[in-house]
């Protein structure tokens, strides 16, 4: 996509405060708050998770990930009482257990690959793992990537295989003040391309460096389209989060830049001032669900799913779930269907005696 626009939100109908819930003209209805509750449109396959970060989902069961270091189950609509796995995770706001992603040959290898923040020392550090598992067991866990710098409050943590198979993993800065996701050098505040292995493509942008893009602020969620194109959400500062189609080798500007302006740096697809926290970001594929536009995107701040027109900018933007509190990751399954969990007991939400939950829009 060649247009670039920027997008100025406006306090009003549309993004709500970090404490307020939207309430769109035409929202799908939810059932009733009861553990695998169901109406046409939408079920609720797992209730009481907690901290959860991450969705992934093959043919027979739905992984998350929970910040303090559990990957939880779901087969046949059930949460499974134990957990795939246990990994001991640094103990602050915005790191733990964060992205999940399955190998594209999951069905075959078993391979599961998360991104895990941890304190080495007083010292904060993201490493990715690739896990194998059977039959909802961990038979193996190994350190494919590791000293990606840490952070307490902004610490990336997708992580997606794209369409060339090669594995992505965005990493967040250490502070507002730290000029790293600048500096090639550092793994901070970037955008990763890996092979599967964690070994370094031949064909990244930068010689024998897994950087694939930079100036990055916090990271939060990544797809592509149907031509390949790469978008990318990520969290300013209060205000000024962005959606970023992602090139390689390409400057994102942080800290110099936000959004846009400077002929430096690329400029923003999307820009929110004031922040609706964007989390998971999908484009839908699928004929299940009959979207007007097909990128799809969970908010935290201003607790919904949104659908949007990159080309109509803020005024296509719609509401296609809320009621459900913050929205923490959304994605497409194999059946067509999407699956959201929500962040309610991240510190930042209003929990109610059932959150969080795993949602399946069906229609």
């Amino acid at each position: 996509m060649d247009k670039k626009i920027q997008i100025i939100a406006i306090i009003g109908a549309v993004i709500f405060s970090a404490f307020v819930l939207t309430s769109p003209s035409d929202p799908i209805p939810l059932p009733e708050p009861t553990s695998n509750s169901k109406n046409d449109f939408v079920t609720i396959l797992a209730e009481d998770l907690d901290k959860p970060r991450a969705i992934a989902v093959s043919n027979d069961r739905i992984f998350v990930t929970e910040k303090d270091g559990f990957i939880r189950v779901i087969q046949d609509s059930n949460l499974l009482e134990s957990p795939l796995a246990t990994f001991r995770s640094a103990n602050v706001f915005d790191g733990g257990l964060l992205g999940i992603t399955l190998h594209p040959n999951f069905s075959n290898n078993h391979y599961i690959y998360v991104f895990l923040t941890y304190d080495e020392n007083g010292n904060l550090w993201n490493k990715i793992l690739r896990i194998t598992e059977s039959n909802n067991k961990l038979q193996d866990a190994e350190t494919i990537f590791d000293k990606i710098p840490g952070s307490s409050f902004t610490n990336g943590g997708f992580l997606k295989f794209g369409p060339d198979e090669k594995l992505y993993a965005g990493t967040g800065t250490v502070s507002d003040s730290s000029h790293l996701p600048q500096d090639l050098d550092s793994l901070s505040g970037k955008i990763l391309r890996l092979n599967d292995d964690g070994t370094i493509p031949d064909d990244n942008p930068f010689d024998n460096s897994p950087v694939y893009s930079l100036g990055h602020r916090n990271p939060q969620g990544i797809t592509w389209d149907d031509d390949g194109n790469m978008f990318v959400a990520e969290f300013g500062p209060e205000k000024n989060d962005e959606i970023n189609l992602i090139q390689p080798g390409k400057n994102y500007g942080w800290p110099e830049q936000q959004c846009s302006g400077d002929v430096n740096f690329e400029n923003a697809v999307l820009c929110y001032d004031p922040s609706i926290e964007p989390g998971g970001i999908v484009f839908y594929s699928g004929d299940k669900i009959d979207f007007e536009f097909p990128f799809i995107m969970a908010s935290m701040r201003s607790a919904n799913v949104y659908q949007i027109d990159f080309e109509e900018g803020l005024s296509s933007q719609k509401s296609i779930l809320s009621g459900i509190g913050r929205v923490r990751d959304v994605v497409q399954g194999p059946d067509g269907s999407l699956y959201v969990i929500t962040s309610n007991t991240d510190g930042k939400g209003f929990p109610d005696g059932t959150d969080d939950k795993l949602l399946r829009i069906l229609k």
